[in-house]
Protein backbone atom coordinates (compact mmCIF):
# COMPACT_ATOMS: atom_id res chain seq x y z
CA UNK A 1 0.00 0.00 0.00
CA UNK A 2 1.23 3.36 -0.89
CA UNK A 3 1.25 6.47 0.76
CA UNK A 4 -1.05 9.46 -0.44
CA UNK A 5 -0.22 10.88 -3.72
CA UNK A 6 -1.86 13.36 -5.96
CA UNK A 7 -4.55 12.29 -8.36
CA UNK A 8 -4.32 12.25 -11.72
CA UNK A 9 -7.82 12.74 -14.06
CA UNK A 10 -7.74 9.61 -16.01
CA UNK A 11 -8.37 7.67 -12.40
CA UNK A 12 -10.93 9.65 -11.68
CA UNK A 13 -13.52 7.19 -12.09
CA UNK A 14 -11.51 4.87 -9.72
CA UNK A 15 -11.23 7.30 -7.26
CA UNK A 16 -14.72 8.41 -6.91
CA UNK A 17 -15.99 4.73 -7.27
CA UNK A 18 -14.06 4.06 -3.80
CA UNK A 19 -15.26 7.43 -2.23
CA UNK A 20 -19.21 6.17 -3.25
CA UNK A 21 -18.97 2.67 -1.88
CA UNK A 22 -17.26 4.24 1.35
CA UNK A 23 -20.58 5.57 1.61
CA UNK A 24 -22.89 3.00 0.82
CA UNK A 25 -22.52 2.13 -2.47
CA UNK A 26 -25.54 3.69 -4.06
CA UNK A 27 -24.80 5.06 -7.51
CA UNK A 28 -25.13 8.72 -7.84
CA UNK A 29 -27.19 10.55 -10.16
CA UNK A 30 -25.37 10.73 -13.82
CA UNK A 31 -26.37 14.86 -13.72
CA UNK A 32 -24.93 14.97 -10.23
CA UNK A 33 -21.22 12.82 -11.01
CA UNK A 34 -20.83 15.12 -13.65
CA UNK A 35 -21.04 18.08 -11.95
CA UNK A 36 -18.27 16.90 -9.74
CA UNK A 37 -16.29 15.63 -11.71
CA UNK A 38 -15.80 18.70 -13.19
CA UNK A 39 -15.69 20.97 -9.79
CA UNK A 40 -12.94 17.98 -8.54
CA UNK A 41 -9.38 19.59 -8.52
CA UNK A 42 -7.99 16.93 -9.01
CA UNK A 43 -4.02 18.88 -8.68
CA UNK A 44 -5.52 19.18 -5.13
CA UNK A 45 -6.73 15.67 -4.77
CA UNK A 46 -5.20 12.58 -2.55
CA UNK A 47 -5.97 9.11 -3.29
CA UNK A 48 -4.34 5.66 -1.58
CA UNK A 49 -3.71 2.98 -3.54
CA UNK A 50 -3.19 -0.92 -2.61
CA UNK A 51 -1.88 -2.51 -5.75
CA UNK A 52 -4.34 -1.80 -8.88
CA UNK A 53 -6.81 -0.48 -6.35
CA UNK A 54 -8.23 2.84 -4.64
CA UNK A 55 -8.51 2.36 -0.95
CA UNK A 56 -8.89 5.90 0.29
CA UNK A 57 -9.96 9.23 -0.93
CA UNK A 58 -10.03 13.06 0.23
CA UNK A 59 -10.12 16.75 -1.76
CA UNK A 60 -9.62 20.36 -1.18
CA UNK A 61 -11.73 22.86 -3.15
CA UNK A 62 -10.09 26.08 -3.50
CA UNK A 63 -12.48 28.35 -1.18
CA UNK A 64 -12.79 31.87 -0.26
CA UNK A 65 -14.50 32.14 3.05
CA UNK A 66 -16.15 34.88 4.59
CA UNK A 67 -15.00 36.08 8.45
CA UNK A 68 -16.39 38.54 10.47
CA UNK A 69 -15.24 41.65 9.34
CA UNK A 70 -16.16 40.64 5.94
CA UNK A 71 -12.84 39.54 4.67
CA UNK A 72 -12.83 36.64 1.95
CA UNK A 73 -10.01 33.88 3.23
CA UNK A 74 -8.34 31.53 1.52
CA UNK A 75 -9.86 28.51 2.67
CA UNK A 76 -9.17 24.68 1.32
CA UNK A 77 -12.75 22.75 1.33
CA UNK A 78 -11.69 19.25 2.44
CA UNK A 79 -13.81 17.19 0.92
CA UNK A 80 -14.57 13.38 -0.40
CA UNK A 81 -13.42 12.06 2.48
CA UNK A 82 -13.33 8.34 2.22
CA UNK A 83 -11.52 4.79 3.52
CA UNK A 84 -12.78 1.50 1.64
CA UNK A 85 -14.09 -0.75 4.40
CA UNK A 86 -11.26 -3.08 3.79
CA UNK A 87 -8.68 -0.96 4.82
CA UNK A 88 -9.70 0.83 7.83
CA UNK A 89 -7.47 1.31 10.95
CA UNK A 90 -4.60 0.97 9.24
CA UNK A 91 -3.58 4.39 9.24
CA UNK A 92 -5.04 5.60 5.75
CA UNK A 93 -7.41 8.60 6.90
CA UNK A 94 -4.72 9.74 9.71
CA UNK A 95 -1.73 9.29 6.75
CA UNK A 96 -4.48 11.66 4.16
CA UNK A 97 -5.00 14.09 6.65
CA UNK A 98 -0.93 14.37 7.49
CA UNK A 99 -0.57 15.19 4.10
CA UNK A 100 -3.28 17.44 3.41
CA UNK A 101 -2.70 19.65 6.33
CA UNK A 102 0.87 20.00 4.76
CA UNK A 103 -0.17 20.84 1.31
CA UNK A 104 -2.74 23.58 2.44
CA UNK A 105 0.15 24.76 4.31
CA UNK A 106 2.12 24.85 1.46
CA UNK A 107 -0.50 26.79 -0.57
CA UNK A 108 -0.46 29.63 1.44
CA UNK A 109 -4.04 29.05 2.97
CA UNK A 110 -4.42 29.91 6.40
CA UNK A 111 -7.59 27.84 6.89
CA UNK A 112 -8.90 24.13 6.18
CA UNK A 113 -13.04 23.57 6.66
CA UNK A 114 -15.48 20.92 6.35
CA UNK A 115 -18.96 19.40 6.71
CA UNK A 116 -18.84 15.74 8.95
CA UNK A 117 -20.50 12.73 8.31
CA UNK A 118 -19.46 11.86 11.75
CA UNK A 119 -18.19 14.64 13.91
CA UNK A 120 -16.55 12.11 16.16
CA UNK A 121 -13.60 11.53 13.26
CA UNK A 122 -11.98 15.08 13.15
CA UNK A 123 -11.51 16.42 16.41
CA UNK A 124 -8.07 14.45 16.57
CA UNK A 125 -7.38 16.33 13.59
CA UNK A 126 -8.16 19.85 15.02
CA UNK A 127 -11.52 20.75 13.60
CA UNK A 128 -13.51 22.29 15.63
CA UNK A 129 -17.44 23.13 15.18
CA UNK A 130 -17.69 27.04 14.15
CA UNK A 131 -21.33 27.43 12.43
CA UNK A 132 -24.90 25.87 13.61
CA UNK A 133 -28.05 25.72 11.88
CA UNK A 134 -31.44 25.33 12.44
CA UNK A 135 -34.21 22.54 10.59
CA UNK A 136 -37.53 23.17 11.03
CA UNK A 137 -41.09 21.57 10.22
CA UNK A 138 -43.31 24.12 10.20
CA UNK A 139 -47.20 23.52 10.35
CA UNK A 140 -48.52 26.05 8.38
CA UNK A 141 -51.68 24.95 8.97
CA UNK A 142 -51.86 26.51 12.48
CA UNK A 143 -49.04 29.02 12.34
CA UNK A 144 -49.41 32.62 10.69
CA UNK A 145 -46.43 35.09 9.80
CA UNK A 146 -46.32 38.86 10.86
CA UNK A 147 -44.50 40.86 8.24
CA UNK A 148 -42.33 44.10 8.29
CA UNK A 149 -43.42 46.86 6.84
CA UNK A 150 -43.21 46.62 3.15
CA UNK A 151 -43.79 42.96 2.78
CA UNK A 152 -46.60 43.67 0.03
CA UNK A 153 -44.63 45.96 -2.27
CA UNK A 154 -42.58 43.05 -3.00
CA UNK A 155 -43.27 41.64 -6.54
CA UNK A 156 -43.18 37.77 -6.25
CA UNK A 157 -43.11 35.67 -9.81
CA UNK A 158 -42.09 31.91 -10.98
CA UNK A 159 -39.43 31.72 -12.86
CA UNK A 160 -37.52 28.80 -14.31
CA UNK A 161 -34.62 27.81 -11.72
CA UNK A 162 -31.67 28.07 -14.67
CA UNK A 163 -33.38 30.95 -17.20
CA UNK A 164 -32.79 33.05 -13.40
CA UNK A 165 -30.12 31.52 -12.48
CA UNK A 166 -27.82 34.46 -13.09
CA UNK A 167 -29.76 36.82 -11.36
CA UNK A 168 -29.97 34.59 -8.12
CA UNK A 169 -26.57 34.43 -8.30
CA UNK A 170 -26.25 38.19 -8.10
CA UNK A 171 -28.17 38.35 -5.00
CA UNK A 172 -25.84 35.66 -3.49
CA UNK A 173 -23.21 37.01 -4.25
CA UNK A 174 -23.62 40.83 -2.43
CA UNK A 175 -24.69 38.38 0.75
CA UNK A 176 -21.81 36.62 0.73
CA UNK A 177 -19.04 39.48 2.49
CA UNK A 178 -22.12 40.34 5.06
CA UNK A 179 -21.98 36.77 6.66
CA UNK A 180 -19.40 34.80 8.39
CA UNK A 181 -18.62 31.45 6.83
CA UNK A 182 -20.75 32.03 3.41
CA UNK A 183 -18.45 30.87 0.34
CA UNK A 184 -17.70 32.95 -2.37
CA UNK A 185 -18.78 30.55 -5.24
CA UNK A 186 -16.62 29.87 -8.30
CA UNK A 187 -17.76 29.42 -11.20
CA UNK A 188 -19.56 26.03 -11.64
CA UNK A 189 -20.60 26.04 -8.25
CA UNK A 190 -23.77 28.02 -9.09
CA UNK A 191 -25.07 25.07 -10.59
CA UNK A 192 -25.22 22.79 -7.30
CA UNK A 193 -28.48 24.76 -6.53
CA UNK A 194 -30.12 23.35 -9.56
CA UNK A 195 -28.92 19.98 -9.74
CA UNK A 196 -32.83 18.33 -9.92
CA UNK A 197 -32.12 14.52 -10.76
CA UNK A 198 -35.75 12.51 -10.09
CA UNK A 199 -33.88 10.44 -7.49
CA UNK A 200 -33.30 13.16 -5.53
CA UNK A 201 -37.24 14.40 -5.23
CA UNK A 202 -38.68 11.58 -2.62
CA UNK A 203 -41.70 11.90 -4.77
CA UNK A 204 -41.92 15.60 -4.70
CA UNK A 205 -41.68 17.97 -7.43
CA UNK A 206 -39.63 19.14 -9.94
CA UNK A 207 -37.36 21.98 -8.48
CA UNK A 208 -39.38 25.46 -8.42
CA UNK A 209 -38.15 29.27 -8.47
CA UNK A 210 -39.99 32.05 -7.16
CA UNK A 211 -37.94 35.17 -7.63
CA UNK A 212 -38.61 38.38 -5.48
CA UNK A 213 -38.64 41.92 -7.41
CA UNK A 214 -38.75 45.44 -6.46
CA UNK A 215 -39.04 48.33 -8.97
CA UNK A 216 -37.83 45.70 -12.13
CA UNK A 217 -34.29 44.81 -9.42
CA UNK A 218 -34.37 40.41 -8.56
CA UNK A 219 -34.17 41.19 -4.47
CA UNK A 220 -34.75 37.45 -3.29
CA UNK A 221 -35.39 34.34 -4.67
CA UNK A 222 -36.52 31.19 -3.10
CA UNK A 223 -36.08 27.51 -4.65
CA UNK A 224 -38.40 24.40 -3.40
CA UNK A 225 -40.33 21.67 -4.25
CA UNK A 226 -44.30 20.46 -3.52
CA UNK A 227 -45.02 17.04 -2.29
CA UNK A 228 -48.12 16.70 -2.64
CA UNK A 229 -50.49 14.85 -0.01
CA UNK A 230 -53.93 13.84 0.97
CA UNK A 231 -55.60 12.64 4.31
CA UNK A 232 -58.81 12.20 5.54
CA UNK A 233 -59.69 15.73 5.92
CA UNK A 234 -58.65 16.94 2.11
CA UNK A 235 -54.89 17.95 1.03
CA UNK A 236 -52.20 17.81 3.20
CA UNK A 237 -49.18 18.50 0.82
CA UNK A 238 -45.72 19.33 1.61
CA UNK A 239 -43.58 22.45 0.52
CA UNK A 240 -39.81 21.35 0.72
CA UNK A 241 -37.75 24.34 0.86
CA UNK A 242 -34.42 23.96 -1.34
CA UNK A 243 -32.71 27.52 -0.85
CA UNK A 244 -33.64 31.40 -0.03
CA UNK A 245 -32.08 34.25 0.13
CA UNK A 246 -33.05 37.72 0.12
CA UNK A 247 -30.96 41.18 0.05
CA UNK A 248 -33.41 42.92 2.81
CA UNK A 249 -36.50 42.25 5.44
CA UNK A 250 -39.51 42.54 3.10
CA UNK A 251 -38.15 40.54 0.69
CA UNK A 252 -37.23 37.72 3.06
CA UNK A 253 -40.90 37.74 4.43
CA UNK A 254 -42.79 37.85 1.39
CA UNK A 255 -41.00 35.00 0.04
CA UNK A 256 -41.47 33.19 3.54
CA UNK A 257 -45.14 34.15 3.65
CA UNK A 258 -45.32 32.53 -0.15
CA UNK A 259 -44.16 29.37 1.32
CA UNK A 260 -46.43 29.61 3.95
CA UNK A 261 -49.49 29.98 1.56
CA UNK A 262 -48.93 27.40 -1.30
CA UNK A 263 -52.32 25.87 -2.25
CA UNK A 264 -52.84 22.38 -0.86
CA UNK A 265 -50.54 22.11 1.54
CA UNK A 266 -49.71 22.07 5.11
CA UNK A 267 -46.26 21.74 6.28
CA UNK A 268 -43.14 23.77 5.12
CA UNK A 269 -39.62 21.72 6.06
CA UNK A 270 -36.40 24.26 5.98
CA UNK A 271 -32.99 22.54 6.52
CA UNK A 272 -30.02 24.16 6.88
CA UNK A 273 -31.05 27.66 7.68
CA UNK A 274 -29.69 30.22 9.84
CA UNK A 275 -29.58 30.45 13.34
CA UNK A 276 -30.73 34.25 13.66
CA UNK A 277 -32.88 33.71 10.85
CA UNK A 278 -35.80 36.75 11.15
CA UNK A 279 -38.89 34.03 9.96
CA UNK A 280 -38.36 32.53 13.90
CA UNK A 281 -39.53 36.10 14.93
CA UNK A 282 -42.53 36.32 12.92
CA UNK A 283 -43.91 33.01 13.46
CA UNK A 284 -47.20 33.22 15.40
CA UNK A 285 -45.92 29.84 17.29
CA UNK A 286 -42.34 28.60 17.24
CA UNK A 287 -43.25 25.27 18.99
CA UNK A 288 -45.03 24.52 16.04
CA UNK A 289 -41.81 24.97 13.52
CA UNK A 290 -40.16 21.87 15.81
CA UNK A 291 -36.86 24.13 15.62
CA UNK A 292 -33.92 21.19 15.64
CA UNK A 293 -30.33 22.87 15.96
CA UNK A 294 -27.69 21.08 14.17
CA UNK A 295 -23.62 20.81 13.37
CA UNK A 296 -22.51 22.70 10.05
CA UNK A 297 -19.13 23.84 9.42
CA UNK A 298 -16.00 22.56 11.12
CA UNK A 299 -12.81 25.08 10.64
CA UNK A 300 -9.27 24.18 11.33
CA UNK A 301 -6.54 27.49 11.51
CA UNK A 302 -3.40 25.79 9.02
CA UNK A 303 -1.54 28.86 10.04
CA UNK A 304 -2.86 30.24 13.68
CA UNK A 305 -0.81 33.50 13.34
CA UNK A 306 -2.42 34.29 9.51
CA UNK A 307 -6.06 33.02 10.34
CA UNK A 308 -6.62 35.05 13.72
CA UNK A 309 -5.19 38.57 11.84
CA UNK A 310 -7.33 38.21 8.90
CA UNK A 311 -10.41 39.00 10.58
CA UNK A 312 -11.91 41.74 12.48
CA UNK A 313 -12.67 41.79 16.45
CA UNK A 314 -16.48 43.21 17.64
CA UNK A 315 -14.84 44.49 20.64
CA UNK A 316 -10.54 45.99 21.42
CA UNK A 317 -8.62 42.90 22.46
CA UNK A 318 -4.96 42.55 23.44
CA UNK A 319 -4.61 38.35 24.37
CA UNK A 320 -1.60 35.49 24.77
CA UNK A 321 -2.99 32.53 23.72
CA UNK A 322 -0.84 29.34 24.70
CA UNK A 323 -2.21 26.84 21.69
CA UNK A 324 -1.07 23.10 21.47
CA UNK A 325 -1.34 21.78 18.15
CA UNK A 326 -0.23 18.02 18.37
CA UNK A 327 -0.76 17.38 14.25
CA UNK A 328 0.50 20.71 13.52
CA UNK A 329 3.06 21.54 15.58
CA UNK A 330 4.09 24.41 13.43
CA UNK A 331 1.12 26.63 15.56
CA UNK A 332 2.01 25.21 18.84
CA UNK A 333 3.35 27.94 21.17
CA UNK A 334 2.25 31.38 22.50
CA UNK A 335 0.68 33.63 20.29
CA UNK A 336 -0.19 37.58 21.16
CA UNK A 337 -3.38 38.79 19.44
CA UNK A 338 -4.04 42.64 19.16
CA UNK A 339 -6.95 43.70 17.81
CA UNK A 340 -10.46 45.26 16.80
CA UNK A 341 -13.28 46.13 14.62
CA UNK A 342 -10.53 47.60 11.83
CA UNK A 343 -7.62 45.18 11.97
CA UNK A 344 -5.71 42.50 14.35
CA UNK A 345 -2.05 40.91 13.78
CA UNK A 346 -0.90 38.06 15.93
CA UNK A 347 2.42 36.92 16.65
CA UNK A 348 4.37 34.83 18.37
CA UNK A 349 5.50 36.18 21.80
CA UNK A 350 7.74 35.21 24.93
CA UNK A 351 4.82 36.71 26.95
CA UNK A 352 3.02 35.11 29.59
CA UNK A 353 -0.24 33.36 28.46
CA UNK A 354 -3.72 34.82 29.24
CA UNK A 355 -5.34 31.73 27.94
CA UNK A 356 -4.61 28.01 26.93
CA UNK A 357 -6.68 25.86 24.47
CA UNK A 358 -5.87 23.76 21.74
CA UNK A 359 -6.61 24.95 17.57
CA UNK A 360 -9.88 22.77 17.53
CA UNK A 361 -11.31 25.57 20.07
CA UNK A 362 -9.31 28.38 18.06
CA UNK A 363 -11.15 26.84 15.38
CA UNK A 364 -14.54 26.55 17.14
CA UNK A 365 -14.73 30.32 17.77
CA UNK A 366 -12.97 31.71 14.61
CA UNK A 367 -16.24 32.51 12.66
CA UNK A 368 -17.90 33.80 16.25
CA UNK A 369 -20.99 31.58 16.27
CA UNK A 370 -19.28 29.77 19.37
CA UNK A 371 -18.07 31.77 22.61
CA UNK A 372 -15.06 31.29 24.74
CA UNK A 373 -17.03 31.54 27.73
CA UNK A 374 -18.93 28.35 26.69
CA UNK A 375 -15.67 26.34 25.63
CA UNK A 376 -14.56 27.33 29.01
CA UNK A 377 -17.43 26.00 31.05
CA UNK A 378 -16.73 22.61 29.22
CA UNK A 379 -13.45 22.61 30.42
CA UNK A 380 -11.74 23.11 27.50
CA UNK A 381 -10.62 26.39 27.80
CA UNK A 382 -8.40 27.46 30.95
CA UNK A 383 -7.85 31.05 32.10
CA UNK A 384 -4.53 31.54 33.19
CA UNK A 385 -4.91 35.07 34.00
CA UNK A 386 -7.80 36.46 35.91
CA UNK A 387 -10.42 37.99 34.12
CA UNK A 388 -8.79 37.16 30.12
CA UNK A 389 -11.63 34.96 29.42
CA UNK A 390 -14.52 38.38 29.94
CA UNK A 391 -11.71 40.64 28.03
CA UNK A 392 -10.83 37.77 24.77
CA UNK A 393 -14.53 36.33 24.56
CA UNK A 394 -17.08 38.96 23.45
CA UNK A 395 -13.86 40.49 20.74
CA UNK A 396 -14.84 36.84 19.38
CA UNK A 397 -18.61 37.31 18.68
CA UNK A 398 -19.99 37.97 15.17
CA UNK A 399 -23.85 39.25 14.77
CA UNK A 400 -24.80 38.36 12.14
CA UNK A 401 -24.17 34.48 13.12
CA UNK A 402 -22.01 33.04 11.12
CA UNK A 403 -23.64 30.24 8.28
CA UNK A 404 -22.57 27.75 5.81
CA UNK A 405 -25.64 28.14 2.89
CA UNK A 406 -24.71 24.64 1.25
CA UNK A 407 -22.38 21.88 1.51
CA UNK A 408 -19.42 20.40 -0.40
Amino acid sequence: MTGPRVLRREEWDTWYGTLVRAFGGVPEPAEELELFRELTETDRSLGVWDGEGCVGTAGAFSFRLTVPGGAAVPAAGVTMVGVAATHRRRGVLTSMMRRQLDDVRSWGEPLAVLTASEPAIYGRFGYGAATFQVNAEIDTSRTTLAVPEGTDGVRLRYAAPAEVLGACEAVYARLVPGRPGMLARRPGWERLGTLDPESRRDGASPLQCVVAERDGETVGYARFRVKPGWGPAGPDGTVVLSALDALDPAADAALWRFLFDVDLTSRLVARGRPVDEGWQHMVSDIRRCRPELRDALYVRLVDVGAALQARTYRAPVDVVFDVEDAFCPWNTGRWRLSGDAKGASCERTEDAADLALSVRELGAVYLGGVGLTSLAAAGRVRELRRGALAEASPAFGSDPAPWLPHGF
